[in-house]
């Protein structure tokens, strides 16, 4: 988590720089005559995220996507795994440490928005591209 936190706080002090250097092209900013007014987006995922202090203050917005227990139990049963998991993992460790950590995360008092993560792939993205332009918006 510390070489994310690190990862992150390169990318604020510098988000073009961070782009280039790690070989990611840039839409043309020709309509910005200030760099400084341009907006960068930076998307970090993963659901231990909320539970790393460090972290936390660098988001500006937070989403949290939500599935009931027996759609994760088929979905991570489908995936395959170099080793795959031995009987019992998902009820004996993988669930309950979901749920301690999501506990954790709603204990926290931050502002979530939470995501149904039985629509589709589409559906949430669009649901999140449509919040961030909003909320762009409501910024100008």
């Amino acid at each position: 988590m510390e070489a994310m936190m690190n990862t992150i706080k390169g990318w604020i002090e510098n988000p073009v720089k961070f782009a280039r250097s790690h070989g990611v092209t840039l839409s043309s900013a020709s309509d910005v005559a200030n760099p400084d007014e341009q907006i960068h987006i930076l998307i970090v995922e993963g659901f231990l995220l909320y539970n790393y202090p460090p972290l936390l203050d660098a988001f500006n917005k937070r989403y949290y996507i939500s599935i009931p227990r027996e759609e994760c139990k088929k979905r991570r049963s489908t995936r395959q795994y170099t080793v795959p998991d031995p009987p019992g993992l998902f009820e004996g460790h993988v669930w309950p440490m979901y749920l301690k950590h999501r506990t954790e995360m709603e204990q926290s008092c931050l502002d979530f928005e939470y995501l149904d993560g039985l629509k589709s792939k589409e559906e949430i993205y669009n649901q999140v591209y449509e919040d961030i332009q909003n909320n762009l918006l409501n910024r100008l």
